[in-house]
């Protein structure tokens, strides 16, 4: 029955705080309605979501999210190093097929959504068989470091908290 009810929770919590936040005041009213909106969305989406996502060991989603934030900040300075100091003719931009051990369409959105998060890098395109990732390197004179770091820091987390 409670699930019936409330198919996808984080998305409730997600879809209430929201539109909470687009209201931009607190009122009992647009509380009331934030809740309703956090029940009802997820209702009449579920039909859409036949597979939802599970995670094998959602602890380390937190640990996942620091490592980024780290890796965002470092890269920022790294990209900041280029753009200013860098000689156009010393730049080397490649593009990467990086191949995927994760099936879940979730994680390989969250591996995706990472990489393009990451200054310097952009995940182009999934291949048709959802098997690699194309992504472009601003500057990446080792393409192999540059793909064995994606695959040991980003992807094998991953796998330890995905299905």
């Amino acid at each position: 029955m409670m699930r019936r009810i409330l198919p996808h929770p984080g998305v409730s919590l997600i879809v209430a705080l929201v539109w909470m936040m687009l209201v931009n005041r607190f009122a009992w009213g647009s509380l009331v309605f934030a809740v309703v909106l956090g029940v009802v969305v997820p209702v009449m989406t579920a039909p859409y979501w036949p597979d939802r996502a599970g995670f094998r060991s959602p602890g380390r989603i937190a640990g996942y999210i620091g490592i980024v934030l780290i890796d965002i900040a470092k890269a920022n300075i790294a990209v900041a190093r280029i753009v200013l100091f860098m000689p156009k003719r010393d730049l080397r931009p490649c593009w990467l097929t990086v191949p995927l051990d994760l099936t879940s369409p979730e994680a390989i959105t969250v591996l995706a959504g990472t990489i393009t998060l990451t200054p310097g890098t952009v995940s182009c395109d999934l291949s048709e068989d959802g098997r690699a990732l194309l992504v472009h390197c601003l500057h990446a004179p080792d393409p192999d470091a540059v793909l064995d770091e994606i695959k040991t820091r980003y992807e094998s987390r991953l796998k330890e908290i995905f299905r």
